[in-house]
C-alpha cells in the first residue's frame, strides 16, 4: 500500500494560472485554518429583530463607567443606540444631514470636463466620484464621538437613550472623519472642508477647539495631495490615512502639541473603514493591495489579491469595511463583488499564521468580541447578528474548500486511487469530492462525494492530477487534518 498525502498548506491561493495554484487550496467559503486544521467558520444568529433604518456603515461596542454594554451604529441616514437586549433607540442628532446609500461614479453628462469626448461614448476615469456615506465612530472616555461624511459635524453621545447625540460646540464643520488619540484629544480630519487639514481639541475637552496659550487645541495642514479619510489610534501615535498616502501624529507637548510626519506613499486606504488595528499594528486595504503599519509602512503580500480586485465592484469601493476577529487572529474585509452594489463577499487575513481566506457573506459593518461575547456584524437589511455562535447558517449556504491541481501521477504514468484515509474529528460531517484529469486543459471527471468516516473510504479513480473538494454539513463542528490516498501505479496515457 502506497499512501499519498493530500494536505495543501493553510489558506487560499487565488493568484495566477491553474498550475500556479497547484498543491494549494484555491477556492472556499466559510472555512478557516486554525492551529493546523481545516474547520468551518462559526455560524450566526440574530441579535436584533427590528431593522436599522438606512445602510449601516459603522458600528461600535463599548462598556460605560457602570459596566453596561453599549452599541452605537451609524447608517447613511441615522444614528442608533442598540441596547443589550437588541432594542433600538434613534439618537440621530437634530439637524443631521442624511447621505446616500450608494456611491456614484459620475462618468456621464456633467461628470467630466466639457468637450472631453463624443456623445454616447464611454468616458475615461475623469468623472467625479461621490462615495457612499460612511461614519467614523470612536470612544472618548465612556462617550461616543462620531462624524458622518454627509454631514461633516462632530457629535458626542453621552449614553442616555432618550437624548440624541449633540454637536460638539466650537468644533470645525465639513469634516470627513474623527479619531480620538491615546492622550484623549478629539481630532477632526479634513477639518473645515480642507482635505489635508487636521484640527484637534484641547486635551480632555471635546468642546474646546480655539487655540490659546492656556490650552493645547490646534491644527496642522499635511504636506500631501491626498484627502484624509480615516485615523486609527495606536501605541504612542495616531495613524492618519489619506486616499493616497499615510501619516502619523505623535504627541510632543506644548507649544506644537503634535508632530506630524509622512510614513508611506502609494498606500492610501480604499475606504473610510478599511483599516483595522490588530496586536498593535494597523492593517488596511488599499486601491490595489494591502498594507501594514507598525513603525513603518510595509506592503502586505496577498495570495488572493488578483482575484479580489478583479472581482470587486470598484464603483462601490467606499463601502469596503474591515472587521477584527481577534479570537481567530483574522482581519475580515467585506466588499461588493461585481454585479452587486452592496457588500456580499469577504476576504480575510490570518495575521498570526499569514494566510488568506475568501467567501460570500452579506455584511456591511461589524465589531470584534470584547464588550460582547461574540463578534457582531450587520447585514444589508439592517439586522445585527452575533457571529461565531454555533454552526447554523443561512439555508442556501455552502461550506467548502477546493484545491488546485495536485499531482498524483508519476511522469507520464497515471495513478489509481483505491481508498481515502481521512483525519477528521466528526465522522459523517464532511464529504470529499475528487475531480481528475490528465493535464490542465483536459476534460474533467468528478468522483464522489464520499462521506468521510473513521475507516478507509473506497474511492476508485485514476488520473495524473486531482482537485479535491471538502464540503461540510450545517450545524456541525468538525476538523479535518491530513488526507491520504491509497494509490497504485497505473499505465501510460
Amino acid at each position: 500500500m502506497t499512501l499519498l498525502s493530500i494536505q495543501p498548506p493553510a489558506g487560499i491561493v487565488k493568484n495566477g494560472t491553474e498550475l500556479q495554484q497547484a498543491n494549494a487550496w484555491n477556492d472556499g467559503n466559510l472555512v478557516r485554518w486554525n492551529e493546523g486544521s481545516l474547520q468551518p467558520v462559526g455560524g450566526w444568529r440574530a441579535r436584533t429583530t427590528v431593522a436599522l433604518t438606512g445602510k449601516c456603515r459603522n458600528i461600535i461596542a463599548y462598556l460605560d463607567n457602570d459596566g453596561d454594554r453599549r452599541t452605537v451604529a451609524g447608517t447613511h441616514s441615522k444614528l442608533f443606540f442598540i441596547a443589550e437586549d437588541g432594542t433600538l433607540s434613534d439618537i440621530t442628532p437634530s439637524g443631521f444631514t442624511a447621505g446616500t446609500a450608494d456611491a456614484n461614479q459620475n462618468l456621464g453628462y456633467g461628470g467630466g470636463t466639457w468637450n472631453l469626448s463624443t456623445w454616447n461614448t464611454p468616458r475615461p476615469d475623469t468623472g467625479s466620484y461621490a462615495p457612499a456615506t460612511t461614519w467614523s465612530l470612536d470612544t472618548f472616555g465612556q462617550f461616543v464621538i462620531g462624524c458622518s461624511t454627509s454631514d461633516g459635524k462632530l457629535y458626542q453621545w453621552e449614553n442616555n437613550p432618550s437624548v440624541v447625540a449633540a454637536v460638539l460646540s466650537n468644533a470645525p464643520v465639513s469634516n470627513t472623519a474623527v479619531v480620538v488619540t491615546e492622550e484623549r484629544f478629539v481630532v477632526a480630519l479634513g477639518a473645515g472642508g480642507v482635505g489635508n487639514k487636521v484640527a484637534f481639541s484641547d486635551q480632555e475637552d471635546s468642546n474646546l477647539w480655539t487655540p490659546a496659550a492656556t490650552n493645547q487645541a490646534g491644527s496642522f495642514t499635511l504636506a500631501t495631495n491626498g484627502n484624509l479619510i480615516l485615523g486609527r489610534r495606536l501605541r504612542g501615535e495616531t495613524l492618519l490615512l489619506t486616499d493616497i498616502d499615510a501619516h502619523v501624529m505623535r504627541f510632543i507637548g506644548p507649544p506644537l502639541v503634535f508632530g506630524f510626519s509622512q510614513v508611506g506613499t502609494g498606500c492610501g486606504a480604499i475606504s473610510a473603514n478599511a483599516c483595522v488595528v490588530a496586536d498593535g499594528s494597523a492593517i488596511w486595504m488599499g486601491r490595489n493591495g494591502f498594507f501594514t503599519y507598525n513603525g513603518s509602512v510595509k506592503s502586505l503580500r496577498s495570495a488572493v489579491g488578483d482575484f479580489l480586485f478583479e472581482n470587486m465592484n470598484l464603483d462601490q469601493r467606499s463601502k469596503v469595511s474591515g472587521v477584527l476577529n481577534s479570537n481567530f487572529a483574522e482581519v475580515i474585509w467585506f466588499y461588493p463583488s461585481k454585479g452587486s452594489n452592496e457588500n456580499d463577499s469577504y476576504v480575510s487575513y490570518n495575521y498570526r499564521e499569514g494566510h488568506w481566506q475568501i467567501g460570500s457573506l452579506t455584511r456591511l459593518a461589524g465589531f470584534d468580541s470584547g464588550a460582547f461575547v461574540y463578534p457582531n456584524y450587520v447585514d444589508a437589511d439592517g439586522i445585527v447578528f452575533e457571529h461565531e455562535a454555533g454552526y447554523a447558517y443561512d439555508t442556501d449556504t455552502e461550506i467548502f474548500v477546493e484545491s488546485g491541481p495536485i499531482e498524483i501521477g508519476n511522469g507520464d504514468r497515471y495513478m489509481v486511487a483505491k481508498s481515502l484515509i481521512s483525519d477528521e474529528s466528526a465522522a459523517g460531517a464532511v464529504t470529499a469530492t475528487f475531480k481528475t484529469k490528465n493535464y490542465p486543459t483536459a476534460s474533467e471527471t468528478t468522483h464522489g462525494p464520499f462521506t468521510l468516516t473513521s475507516t478507509p473510504t473506497s474511492v476508485r479513480f485514476t488520473g495524473r492530477q486531482v482537485n479535491m473538494r471538502v464540503t461540510g454539513v450545517e450545524n456541525a463542528s468538525w476538523r479535518v487534518g491530513n488526507m491520504r490516498l491509497d494509490v497504485v501505479p497505473g499505465g501510460r496515457r
